[in-house]
């Protein structure tokens, strides 16, 4: 029995249904960034500063819910001197634009598994729809919460792809030759009810 339909039948069987809030676990989440450079080479990046927040029911998995921010100025691709260009004007001018936001505006379940979130996503002063398709990976009790505090409590594992036009938000400087197309890949992991 696959992963999204045993938690169904679990908590089904369990309690009424209700959607829980699932914060994210920094230490534990990727929003990685992957291009084309000239015809050359993939290369890629990432942002290592985010928070926000996801409603979910995995009885009704339509209804589920992101609104994320992440802090433009947390981007890193390994070497200095790109990082500081990407941060400049030439691209994600973040004295100006600090945060990058999306929020969802629908799900639809795509697999026993999966599901396709669309939302708004802003980037510098541009906000446009973008989709993302969502992998569960893991719900229920985190393995390691017999061991830290840190861990107890009830935990998902997603894993999530898109892609977007760069130029479509206002940092596509040197577009086509560097790849106007970026692919996101996104891993997180999320605690139910957040920490305090």
């Amino acid at each position: 029995m696959n992963l999204l339909r045993a938690t169904t039948l679990t908590l089904a069987m369990a309690s009424p249904a209700v959607a829980e809030t699932y914060h994210f676990d920094q230490s534990h989440t990727e929003v990685r960034f992957y291009y084309n450079h000239a015809g050359l080479t993939e290369q890629s990046g990432e942002w290592t500063a985010l928070s926000g927040t996801v409603d979910f029911d995995p009885e009704n998995v339509a209804a589920t819910s992101a609104n994320i921010t992440i802090d433009a100025s947390s981007l890193e691709t390994g070497w200095g001197p790109l990082n500081d260009h990407l941060k400049s004007n030439d691209f994600f001018a973040i004295e100006d634009f600090p945060e990058i936001r999306f929020v969802s505006t629908s799900a639809v379940q795509t697999g026993a598994d999966t599901l396709r979130m669309i939302g708004d996503l802003t980037i510098k002063d541009q906000t446009k729809p973008a989709a993302l398709d969502i992998e569960l990976k893991f719900m229920g009790t985190h393995p390691l919460g017999g061991f830290f505090d840190y861990y107890q409590g009830d935990w998902v594992g997603v894993e999530a792809t898109g892609l977007l036009l760069r130029s479509d938000y206002g940092v596509g400087m040197f577009a086509p030759g560097t790849s106007d197309s970026v692919k996101l890949k996104i891993s997180a992991e999320l605690r139910e009810g957040g920490w305090e």
